[in-house]
């Protein structure tokens, strides 16, 4: 049998079986760490959640190890453009769409060099190169605890008020309102919750 290649990272996730948190770690682990409880546990209930957005994710645990990891490396790769470039110039990619602002936007943009698109391409390539702010890691941070939160404890008492208190940021009312939730859904939305999104 061959090692498992530690040569990509894979992201990390979470798997419960019913209210209880069975792995977690790299997808791969992860997905290896299943095919074990499932060959002991045959009813069991198994949901992934991948850690950086809180939404469930499945995979293919036929064959070997080996054969798991590499499923998993091509799914992850499948969103990449692989295709050979061709020969020749390439292709800018410019999309054209109406942008409806306000006069004293446009007034502004009218006088930036280059004209308009230029200073708005220059604005996004800017925002992108600076990160995500404070408030975008904590808009992250709600939405995977959220997204967790409504697949594994919508039908648990108190659910509507711990998403208020979710989404108006109040950890404490949070913590309180999820007290008597299974322990391990409990500390994962605490996780979730605390930690800032990966980019």
């Amino acid at each position: 049998m061959n090692p498992i290649r530690k040569d990509t990272p894979f992201p990390p996730c979470t798997a419960f079986d019913h209210t209880n948190r069975v792995a977690a770690g790299s997808y791969v682990e992860v997905a290896i760490a299943l095919k074990e409880h499932l060959r002991k546990h045959a009813d069991a209930s198994v949901l992934i959640f991948d850690d950086a957005s809180g939404r469930q994710i499945d995979f293919d645990l036929r064959g070997g190890d080996q054969e798991i990891q590499d499923r998993i490396r091509k799914q992850l790769s499948s969103g990449s453009d692989s295709s050979p470039r061709p020969v020749g110039r390439p292709k800018l990619g410019v999309v054209s769409r109406e942008v409806t602002l306000m006069p004293q936007h446009w007034a502004w943009l009218a006088e930036q060099p280059g004209g308009a698109s230029v200073a708005l391409r220059r604005l996004v390539e800017d925002a992108r190169r600076s990160g995500p702010g404070e408030k975008e890691l904590r808009r992250k941070a709600h939405e995977r605890t959220y997204h967790f939160m409504s697949a594994m404890a919508g039908n648990l008492a108190n659910f509507e008020e711990a998403s208020r208190a979710l989404f108006a940021d109040d950890a404490r009312s949070l913590k309180k309102l999820i007290a008597e939730w299974p322990r391990d859904i409990r500390q994962h939305i605490v996780r979730l919750y605390g930690e800032p999104a990966k980019p």
